[in-house]
């Protein structure tokens, strides 16, 4: 990379971050204000109040960037358009929680506007040797993916700095790989502006945080995330789009294991509890800074594995991925991620005397028919 391309990237990098940084103290007074604390409870690892709405910060450091750096086109207004939806509809949620359908609505129309009137879309996949056009399911697929993306980022957004460290390593990977490429679109501007954004707000959010990102810094994130993970793969950054998706292996799994323990104890995939990936380290009587670090260096392998594969050599980066995925493998197992252990241990133990009293009984009755 040349002197001026490293300087320009700066200026996408430092001048969010800058902004940010200052802007959060401001948003605190605000949040405060309004009533947009995140109040501690027996779910939460939190122990004082302490104000969301960090996530307008984050997106005024998006809209900020765009206005400086960025030009006008269709696709970007519809982003443009949708970002705004989805941010108020997680600052709304951030001051008086809404119902899960409701915001889940926001969700959706902020996906919709993209799909529809920006024309972003997932028309295929090609990864491992296997090729597939979507045709006409582009739609579904695309609108799915989009909010799952969202919710991913939703769901891990537990621990101080979390949520904005695991983004902040998305955006930076995608802003190297596209840059190494030659490709400079949309893409690569919009990942070097929110990477830049979201240092800035973890100078505030990492532990111990003043402020949390909210509802809408999350799903904001989530949208973003999944635009830019779009955006490259349509242009041909991306060689799949498998490597973003890798990218984003801690949240997704985590995702994946809520709904499965959830659906196996019966509840509701929505309904919120403490045995995330996160939840599991502290267990383990890590501390906060040290499970969010952890975490970090996880996501931060994946997107080495995802340079490598794009950028050096792929089948080194098939090998690598394969060994970070049976690391998470291992992780599930030997945790409660999916399965409570402690809980079935305890149902053996106190069901097995009851079974050897039920079987004495039945012996007891059989042998008193025989010798009537």
């Amino acid at each position: 990379m040349n002197q001026e391309l490293i300087l320009y990237i700066l200026k996408l990098i430092v001048i969010p971050c800058l902004f940010v940084t200052v802007a959060i103290p401001f948003i605190k007074k605000l949040a405060a204000h309004i009533g947009a604390i995140d109040e501690p409870n027996e779910r939460k690892v939190h122990k004082v109040p302490i104000p969301r709405l960090g996530g307008l910060g984050i997106y005024f450091g998006f809209l900020l960037g765009y206005m400086l750096f960025g030009k006008e086109d269709a696709l970007m207004n519809s982003i443009l358009i949708a970002s705004f939806v989805i941010v108020l509809t997680g600052v709304i949620d951030d001051i008086k929680p809404l119902k899960a359908s409701h915001k889940f609505l926001g969700q959706l129309v902020s996906t919709l506007i993209v799909v529809f009137y920006g024309g972003l879309l997932l028309q295929k996949i090609d990864a491992f040797g296997i090729y597939i056009n979507f045709g006409i399911l582009a739609y579904p697929i695309t609108i799915f993916f989009i909010l799952g993306c969202v919710n991913c980022i939703n769901l891990i957004d537990g621990l101080d700095g979390l949520a904005g460290g695991i983004a902040s390593i998305f955006f930076l990977t995608i802003g190297i790989i596209a840059a190494c490429k030659g490709q400079y679109g949309l893409a690569f501007l919009l990942a070097f502006i929110m990477f830049g954004s979201c240092l800035g707000f973890l100078f505030h959010n990492f532990y111990p945080a003043s402020i949390f990102m909210g509802d809408s810094g999350s799903m904001f994130l989530g949208f973003i995330i999944s635009v830019i993970t779009l955006l490259g793969f349509k242009n041909i950054m991306m060689t799949s789009i498998i490597v973003p998706l890798l990218l984003l292996t801690i949240p997704i799994s985590d995702t994946l294991f809520a709904i499965v323990r959830r659906k196996l104890k019966g509840e509701s995939i929505s309904k919120p509890d403490k045995m995330h990936i996160h939840h599991q380290l502290l267990k383990r009587h890590l501390s906060q800074r040290t499970t969010v670090i952890i975490i970090y260096i996880a996501t931060a392998l994946f997107a080495s594995a995802s340079i490598i594969y794009v950028l050096v050599d792929a089948k080194l980066g098939y090998i690598l991925y394969g060994i970070l995925l049976f690391c998470i493998f291992v992780f599930a197992c030997k945790t409660d991620v999916i399965f409570d252990h402690n809980k079935v241990v305890e149902e053996v133990v106190v069901e097995t005397p009851k079974k050897k009293e039920e079987s004495k009984t039945s012996k007891k009755k059989e042998s008193k028919k025989k010798k009537s």
